[in-house]
């Protein structure tokens, strides 16, 4: 095939398109204000829920209509792991099945890479809104004695005794769970470990 001035500018024209297609999603991700982890720094060393202990920093933090807890993810292997993003939460009930809708996402933090050394802890915030916030009906309350945990990026939960117990929706309609993203550091001023 003789390649033309013609044909030359349209494989050129074809090689900018596919270019701008695969760089387009990237930009786009950078410039949205959210951080993508490194693919190999996070399927190679991420923190499974086996390297994990999970726990609430209690008591805590009421608001209007709401209580906010430090979620706190403590690396107890012996082995560097690292979290990105969103924990999954759930809260359970009775049998430890899933009362409810999980949590939603938070976004007033952005997702960063947290790498933690053995003995090391991130922390994500944990907001529980009280459910008399809905209506009965809308809700349909019950009581939730734990919580149903992934690890960012995790297929495996651990379940988590709640201290006490909270009132949940058991119908999936209202969302009374929110998440934030996990950083690095204990969310409990002045906790060292």
């Amino acid at each position: 095939m003789h390649l033309t001035p013609r044909r030359m500018r349209r494989g050129i024209a074809a090689i900018a398109v596919a270019s701008a297609a695969v760089l387009l999603p990237a930009v786009a991700l950078a410039s949205s204000g959210t951080s993508a982890a490194p693919a190999a720094a996070t399927a190679a060393h991420r923190c499974s829920v086996v390297a994990l202990t999970v726990w609430l920093g209690t008591p805590g933090n009421g608001t209007a209509g709401s209580t906010v807890y430090d979620l706190e993810f403590s690396n107890t292997s012996k082995s560097t792991c690292t979290l990105f993003g969103y924990p999954g939460v759930s809260a359970t009930g009775q049998g430890g099945k899933q009362v409810g809708r999980a949590a939603n996402r938070d976004h007033s933090r952005p997702s960063k890479l947290v790498t933690l050394r053995p003995g090391g802890t991130g922390h994500a915030l944990l907001q529980i809104t009280d459910v008399g916030n809905y209506s009965v009906a809308a809700c349909k309350p019950v009581t939730a004695s734990s919580l149903r945990v992934y690890a960012p990026g995790g297929f495996t939960a651990t379940n988590m005794p709640f201290q006490g117990s909270f009132q949940a929706c058991s119908r999936r309609g209202p969302v009374f769970l929110h998440v934030t993203a996990v950083i690095a550091g204990t969310g409990i001023p002045g906790y060292t470990g």
